[in-house]
Formats: C-alpha cells, structure tokens, sequence
C-alpha cells in the first residue's frame, strides 16, 4: 500500500474511526476479519496472475490456503452463533485502500511488481496483526471469536516473517 493508503487503514484498523470510539462489536469484528482475510486472497490471486517469481508465486499460494481456511472457521462460527458480520468504516476503509493498492499493482510488471506484492504484504499484515492485538482481540466479547482471532494472529505473524523474508530476497 501506499504510505497514505497504509496509514490511513491502520487508522481505521485501531479503532480512530468515531463508529468504533468504544471499540468494535463482535459483529463489526467479524466483518472487519473476514473483509480483511478476503482482500489478502484477492492480492494473492492478482500476484499468481501477474508474478512468475517462485517465491512470491509459492506465498501467494500460501496466503490463499491460509485465509481461506481461516475465512471458512469465521463463517462457520458467525453461523453457529447466529451473528450477522456488520459492515462498518473500519471494513470500508481496508476495501478502498486495497482496491488502490490493486490498482497500482496492476501498472506494474516484473521485478518492480513482485517487489510491491511483497512490500505491500509486509505492511498489511503488520497493520492486520497490530489491530487484532490492541483492538480486534481485546475487544471481542465472544470466547469463540476471541479465540478464532488469536488462532489467527498466531498465523499471520508467521505470514508477515514469511512477506519479510520475500521481500528481503527481491531487494
């Protein structure tokens, strides 16, 4: 993402935007995860599109397997608990500065893409792993959810090490 586009979705990810003051209900916490999760797939499927880079190709497949299955334990769980995710800014926030990032990727060819795909990630998932540790997790009430999160944030830590070491290769 851009610097812009970075800060401006961590901003909303921490809970700055007034909707979320007092913190997210679970049901926006769902919304803001499985929105979260689904952007991350889409950034992947545009890199397997577009990279012919081995390692980004091989953690793009990754990022697809692992947040589609963590996608599909949400959807599981907002099912058996009967709660509909509630769209709000913070959701909102993360779709639109993605669909910039999606947008400046697809300019891009080659090394220079390859080289944004994984800068991008690194940051992303610093951003999504930040939020879910301040705001996300403390604020779930759900034993369910809270849990499901924190499975989560385990996995995507291993993601954003995995998006350091990428983009450290391609430098």
């Amino acid at each position: 993402m851009t610097k812009t586009a970075l800060f401006c979705a961590a901003a909303l990810l921490l809970g700055s935007a007034p909707a979320l003051a007092a913190g997210p209900t679970d049901p926006q916490i769902a919304h803001i995860a499985y929105t979260a999760g689904n952007l991350d797939v889409a950034a992947a499927k545009q890199a397997l599109a577009r990279s012919h880079n081995k390692a980004v190709r091989s953690f793009a497949q990754q990022m697809i397997r692992d947040h589609q299955a963590v996608n599909a334990k949400a959807l599981a769980l907002v099912k058996k608990l009967h709660v509909t995710p509630e769209d709000n800014a913070t959701s909102q926030g993360l779709t639109k500065a993605a669909a910039a990032e999606h947008a400046k990727l697809a300019k891009l060819k080659g090394a220079a893409f390859d080289r944004e795909y994984a800068n991008n990630e690194v940051a992303y998932h610093k951003t999504v792993n930040g939020a879910l540790e301040s705001t996300l997790i403390p604020s779930a009430k759900n034993g369910e959810l809270k849990s499901l999160l924190e499975t989560g944030l385990t996995l995507f830590r291993e993601h954003q090490a995995h998006a350091e070491q990428v983009a450290k290769a391609l430098k």
